[in-house]
């Protein structure tokens, strides 16, 4: 009877102690450390799920040439890929304009995501140059002069009547005369004025201004 009592009393204080640990904030404080502890066990596991699935995982760079900045983002952004524009190239005829000419790495070659592509972007247009001090000098050193600077010579120069032979007097583009110093388009045609080594010292100029006086000094005489 004593033991029965003893049991009962036994069984009836740890139940006690465990309903008041249940209620205690010691318990709260377990639990609070359990949950966080298997939510941070469950992120983990998923990232290194993700990372084992996607190793290696290869994404194929796009073919960027010819397209707009706008095409290009949304092609690289639709396979997780990054870009940044370099500082954009002389003006190719052969591409749009603002479209992209180059790229690295280089289209089709496999990468990791959020790899950054690096784009070169063609400009609206040749960008302008001043026209070289050509004038008075011969057109073989105007030539050199006129390539280096970026503009291209035609194949109909005017000659006029003067002492040299091929200097350069004058420049012409789009038909009208320019003075050195102008600033072109870069690539642009332009036409020389050149002596035909015909002449006597005098300019064209002078010679016509010469024969004027001529001509009105005869007409003078011939009213006397």
């Amino acid at each position: 009877m004593h033991k029965n009592t003893f049991y009962i009393f036994a069984e009836n204080k740890i139940y006690m102690s465990l309903v008041n640990f249940l209620k205690s904030k010691t318990f709260f404080k377990h639990l609070a450390i359990a949950i966080v502890g298997v939510i941070l066990l469950i992120f983990i596991v998923l990232k290194w799920l993700d990372f084992t699935t996607n190793h290696d995982q290869k994404i194929q760079v796009p073919n960027l040439e010819k397209k707009s900045l706008e095409e290009a983002e949304k092609l690289l952004t639709e396979r997780n890929l990054r870009f940044k524009i370099r500082d954009t190239a002389n003006f190719n005829p052969k591409y749009p304009p603002y479209s992209i000419i180059e790229q690295t790495p280089e289209a089709y070659d496999n990468v990791k995501e959020n790899r950054q592509i690096y784009l070169t972007v063609n400009p609206s247009g040749y960008r302008n140059v001043e026209l070289p001090p050509i004038v008075g000098i011969s057109k073989r050193n105007a030539l050199a002069l006129l390539k280096a600077r970026g503009l291209q010579v035609g194949n109909k120069p005017v000659y006029v009547y003067d002492i040299a032979k091929d200097v350069v007097r004058g420049v012409y583009y789009d038909g009208k005369p320019i003075n050195v110093g102008d600033l072109l388009p870069k690539n642009s045609v332009i036409e020389l004025k050149l002596g035909d080594g015909k002449g006597n010292g005098k300019s064209s100029e002078q010679e016509v201004k010469q024969n004027s006086d001529t001509d009105s000094e005869g007409n003078e005489n011939e009213v006397q």
